[in-house]
């Protein structure tokens, strides 16, 4: 599937109790022959509409309270050709955001949520290996804060999570959905500004991602980021346009591992991404149909170079997974951590071969 830079669901719960209450209600009073027994029916849907009304002023409730302290840590961003969203990581000011919203560019203009001015910001470093990148304001403006990041592994499917930036420059911006899947491994189009990077556990959810969402954050009801909306899947026989209700958010533990290197270092000093350390390209077989990764470059200590691969090879299987392109080994190497031992399986002169190798970082 590919996916590329991108209905609120309905509150259905609460109006659908409601209704159905309300029906057994009509349907007990019009069979009913007994005072009693009406007197009874009557109390007791008196009793149960406030119940589902609170249940629902309460849902309203929690979702005002998660927008009201959220929205001051979301910003618009904006760069020369694009426009994205960021979060307020720190109270120093620093932002984080996508690498493919800042491109080349090493000046922004943001500007905060409900408010017309702007302020500037400056790259500290971009990682499109991740498309993450840590911007940081000139001055800190008051009704700024920082977000609160919450712990990806407590993330679970079905948790009701809401999506906050700029989408299509709507600034302040909130959809409504759930957390369809946990652990997605993604690969981001190369093209309109796309970093093409490979990115593992991947939140998916339903809520709306759309152009200029790009950055920001993707919330639970507790108030606390969970992810960066990043990308919107994307149906080929739609014409690649986007994939309703299918979209994906960096989780909160790649962001807080890559933005604090980069706010102490810097840059990334430690990946934590599994490499092979080859320069390599897709090969096709005699029907044209992707067969494998042919090896162009082995760097020289690398991991391929340790196990004796070598140019000219053509990788068919990383581990338990076939390899057809350069993108399904990138997605199998993004399932593992560096200093792994796996199995590289390759056709070498015509010949299959099989390789132990230790995994090199990125």
């Amino acid at each position: 599937m590919d996916a590329r830079r991108s209905r609120t669901a309905r509150l259905g719960l609460p109006v659908v109790g409601l209704c159905c209450c309300l029906g057994v209600f009509s349907g007990c009073s019009g069979s009913s022959s007994s005072g009693g027994r009406e007197g009874s029916t009557t109390q007791a849907a008196q009793a149960a509409v406030p119940k589902a009304l609170t249940a629902t002023e309460d849902l309203q409730d929690g979702y005002l309270k998660v927008i009201r302290d959220v929205l001051p840590s979301v910003v618009q961003i904006q760069a020369r050709n694009d426009l994205g969203s960021g979060v307020v990581y720190d109270d120093q000011g620093h932002l984080v955001t996508n690498a493919h919203v800042v491109g080349d560019e090493k000046t922004f203009r943001v500007t905060i949520a409900n408010r017309e001015d702007e302020v500037t910001a400056r790259l500290v470093s971009s990682y499109p290996q991740q498309d993450l990148a840590v911007l940081k304001l000139d001055d800190m403006p008051a009704g700024l804060k920082a977000a609160t990041l919450g712990d990806s592994a407590k993330v679970e499917v079905g948790q009701i999570v809401l999506a906050m930036g700029s989408p299509l420059g709507l600034s302040s911006s909130v959809t409504q959905g759930i957390v369809s899947a946990t652990g997605r491994t993604v690969t981001e189009g190369s093209d309109n500004g796309g970093t093409g990077a490979t990115i593992a556990n991947m939140v998916q959810t339903s809520a709306a991602i759309n152009p200029g969402n790009s950055g920001g954050a993707l919330v639970n009801l507790d108030g606390r980021v969970i992810g960066i909306p990043t990308l919107a899947a994307t149906d080929p026989g739609l014409g690649d346009s986007a994939a309703p209700g299918i979209g994906f958010a960096i989780p909160a533990s790649t962001v807080r591992t890559i933005a604090d290197q980069i706010i102490k270092d810097g840059r990334v000093t430690d990946s934590g991404r599994a490499a092979l350390g080859i320069t390599a390209r897709t090969v096709v077989n005699d029907d044209y149909q992707a067969a494998g990764v042919a090896v162009v470059k082995v760097q020289t200590g690398g991991a391929a170079d340790k196990a004796g691969l070598a140019p000219g090879d053509i990788i068919t299987r990383l581990g338990d997974t076939d390899i057809t392109t350069i993108t399904s080994l990138s997605e199998a190497l993004a399932a593992d951590r560096p200093g792994e031992r796996t199995k590289v399986t390759y056709t070498r002169n015509g010949s299959e071969k099989t390789v132990d190798v230790t995994l090199g970082e990125q």
